[in-house]
């Protein structure tokens, strides 16, 4: 029997620093250039010229859904200076994508600043809201017709990504650069948890972009969190519940009045008497050196539900690094059967968005390959893998033959 209603969001996702190119007013290009131990994001994947082709892409395979985001730092490339030619841009995309038959859903930061801004503080300077409220209030007119805005992506980690730049931008540290987006196989050498002071600045900024964007949007709007599924061992319960408030429950709670939140979750971990515990490094571990946890999905979201019962879920964000296309395949479909067993019990569910639509720049790092699609990066020739055409045969399944929604 279909185990999905058949008005579920089916899609894939990416990030303009990630595909784009040349982003070159925002604060990660230039970080790229000091950071020892990172690749540059150069080129990218022309995503910034070839987005019809990602675009029809989705819609072609099946899915109905692409979750892709505009760039404050094109945007707003100097304080108070708005690019007309980069608000036409974006709004060329989402017109693209209802073209297509596909729903724009549309990030409005997706870790990336404008340099300018970075270099007057970022998100600890006391102007930092200000500075984001007025990018919203000029973004909010470009955003007709889009049904699904998330405002932050992944506020616990840009917290962290925060911290760690500045370590990886000290001459004097020695420390290479290692997106928080991967594990490291040694101690980080800052603690690896968002620091509570910069994620409380980010809760005040979502906050006032949902003011701003209800007002001048019909869209439903929310932020996504990065979920880390934890798993307690015997007796270590309260360690597990101080460590979830940091890493999730912060800003979850602050997503009490959204219209939904987003859950971003690729695998699990346990907690404890010591905290958080290493990945151990095994053959199978994932391209991130994460364990291959696909069951971390229903874990994600079930906790989500926990904490917060009233606000529907998407999730914003799911899939594995590797580059065997048949194990994508593979933690897919588990994670969707983890995904309809907690909806079975009662979790409010309204979509399930892959990450990545493209192999694209992991936050410093080429290597791991999480797309849907393949691309080269000489020629940005993309080649669809199977597991494209499976998620989307999948989706188009479910919503022929799904459940009333």
């Amino acid at each position: 029997m279909p185990t999905f209603p058949n008005d579920f969001l089916w899609g894939a996702a990416s990030a303009p620093h990630q595909v784009e190119g040349n982003n070159v007013n925002s604060d990660f290009w230039a970080q790229e250039a000091r950071m020892t131990g990172a690749d540059r994001s150069g080129d990218a994947l022309d995503s910034y010229n070839r987005y019809p082709e990602d675009i029809a892409l989705v819609a072609e395979s099946g899915l109905d859904t692409y979750r892709f985001g505009i760039e404050w730092a094109r945007i707003e490339p100097a304080p108070g200076v708005f690019s007309r030619v980069e608000l036409a841009h974006y709004r060329r995309m989402i017109d693209a994508a209802l073209e297509a038959g596909v729903r724009p859903f549309v990030t409005l930061h997706h870790f990336t600043s404008p340099r300018w801004f970075a270099e007057a503080g970022g998100w600890e300077a006391p102007q930092a809201i200000d500075r984001f409220r007025a990018y919203v209030e000029v973004a909010a007119s470009i955003l007709d017709g889009v049904e699904w805005v998330c405002t932050i992506n992944e506020p616990n980690i840009l917290a962290i990504m925060i911290r760690e730049a500045e370590v990886a931008l000290d001459p004097d540290s020695g420390v290479e650069w290692l997106s928080p987006t991967l594990e490291a196989d040694t101690p980080r050498p800052i603690k690896p948890a968002p620091p509570v002071e910069i994620g409380r600045r980010l809760i005040e900024a979502h906050h006032a972009a949902r003011e701003i964007l209800r007002a001048r949007t019909t869209a439903k709007v929310g932020w996504s969190i990065a979920n880390r599924a934890f798993e307690t061992r015997p007796g270590a319960e309260e360690v597990r519940r101080r460590l979830e408030y940091v890493w999730e429950d912060l800003y979850l709670e602050a997503a009490a009045e959204d219209d939904y939140v987003g859950v971003q979750a690729y695998s699990a971990q346990w907690v404890g008497l010591d905290g958080i515990e290493p990945h151990p490094v095994r053959p199978d571990n994932t391209l991130v050196r994460t364990a291959y946890r696909p069951d971390a999905l229903g874990i994600a979201v079930r906790h989500t539900a926990d904490v917060l019962p009233d606000v529907p879920v998407v999730v914003t964000e799911n899939g594995i690094a590797t580059d065997d296309d048949t194990r994508r395949v593979a933690y897919t479909e588990a994670a969707l059967d983890s995904l309809a067993q907690a909806m079975a019990d009662g979790v409010d569910v309204r979509g399930y968005i892959h990450w990545s639509l493209l192999d694209n720049y992991e936050w410093g790092h080429w290597d791991p390959t999480f797309g849907l699609v393949a691309v080269d990066r000489e020629t940005f020739e993309r080649r669809p893998k199977p597991s494209l055409a499976w998620l989307g045969s999948f989706a188009r399944n479910e919503r022929e033959g799904g459940g009333e929604g």
